[in-house]
């Protein structure tokens, strides 16, 4: 049986193609197998969680592997230093461009999140996060055939230069603990 073109298919088929995409993606991602995919970055919602499209498919993407500085939910709450800079930042180099998302997993929420690395070509976005002070490496909860390595020497080379966050000094509080401090909702290090 030979199938027509596709853009002889009509909407519908299409859209059970991307349904069964991301869908594929998913389930692939969620029996903990690594896979990689590309999308084009479509919003920046901090410095560690994306919106990304790709084949009429949406996914929510947590950066693995770091934890970026927290950007308040809540008018009386004021964000962390460098939430916003760790934001402005990750939307300068990734917003409206293709990458390649490479997933390890089902975030911890909400339901519809993975938790992946981001390349733009060959470059590791998330790795590029710690390197400029914008974001700690993250050790909870590593999914099997990641290598956090990279992230901790990365991260060891910021603080020791003070680059971006480390710069605060003692005043430094992670986003875990500034989470806990403000009851804000988890993020990717609290599983």
């Amino acid at each position: 049986m030979v199938l027509p073109p596709l853009r002889h298919w009509g909407e519908k088929m299409k859209k059970l193609l991307a349904l069964f995409y991301i869908l594929s993606f998913l389930c692939i991602v969620a029996n903990g197998n690594a896979f990689a995919a590309k999308f084009k970055i479509t919003r920046v919602y901090d410095g560690d969680t994306v919106m990304a499209q790709g084949t009429g498919v949406t996914i929510y993407v947590m950066l693995l592997g770091i934890d970026a500085p927290e950007i308040s939910e809540r008018e009386s709450v004021p964000s962390q230093p460098y939430a916003k800079a760790a934001r402005d930042f990750l939307k300068r180099v990734v917003l409206n461009k293709e990458v390649t998302i490479k997933g390890y997993g089902k975030a911890p929420f909400p339901d519809n999140n993975i938790i992946g690395v981001i390349y733009l070509g060959e470059k590791n976005i998330n790795l590029e996060m710690v390197r400029h002070g914008l974001a700690e490496a993250c050790e909870k909860c590593m999914p099997e055939g990641f290598d956090i390595t990279p992230f901790l020497k990365a991260e060891e080379i910021a603080k020791k230069n003070k680059i971006g966050m480390w710069s605060l000094g003692e005043k430094y509080i992670s986003p875990r603990k500034w989470r806990e401090m403000y009851k804000q909702k988890s993020g990717p290090c609290t599983r």
